[in-house]
């Protein structure tokens, strides 16, 4: 059983494949093993503990103990696992702009534009150097939405990097 599981979170742990070309179409990346299986897992504990606490309480065995514990700790689990992968972003997203900002200073001379949002100046990262300022100046003046700016780009600018 424990051989198994270990084989199971090799395989899904997240190995990351380099694309071959990324572009608008294949820019999200999702890890199995923490999307799908660690997420999966730990509402399965959640449920399970929630049922025998349910079992417990209805029935005359009592024992309520064991389950409301194991609620709590599959209520922390969800918590741990919610944040562990908010705070990750955050800290990319706080990188990106310093990223972007510098850019496009070394570009302009100038700073970004202090109307464009952080989902803005995030999508901008995938714009080469050449195309950055048009768009840039683009989605201020038409409010693009982060989307339509990454679909915007004509040569996409590859960020292998991101969490």
């Amino acid at each position: 059983m424990i051989v198994n599981s270990l084989v199971f979170f090799f395989l899904f742990s997240g190995k990351q494949t380099i694309m071959k070309e990324q572009n608008f179409s294949n820019h999200s990346r999702i890890i199995p093993g923490y999307h799908f299986a660690g997420g999966l897992l730990i509402l399965l504990i959640f449920a399970l503990s929630v049922l025998k606490f349910i079992r417990n309480y209805n029935s005359q065995l009592g024992g309520l103990l064991t389950p409301a514990l194991f609620i709590l700790i599959s209520v922390a689990l969800l918590l741990m696992f919610w944040y562990a992968r908010v705070f990750a972003l955050k800290a990319q997203d706080r990188a990106i702009r310093a990223e972007e900002n510098l850019r496009y200073f070394a570009i302009t001379g100038n700073l970004l534009d202090s109307k464009l949002t952080l989902g803005q100046i995030i999508a901008l990262r995938f714009a080469p150097n050449n195309e950055l300022m048009d768009l840039a100046h683009k989605a201020v003046h038409e409010e693009m939405t982060a989307k339509q700016i990454k679909q915007a780009i004509s040569h996409w600018k590859a960020d292998y990097s991101r969490v």
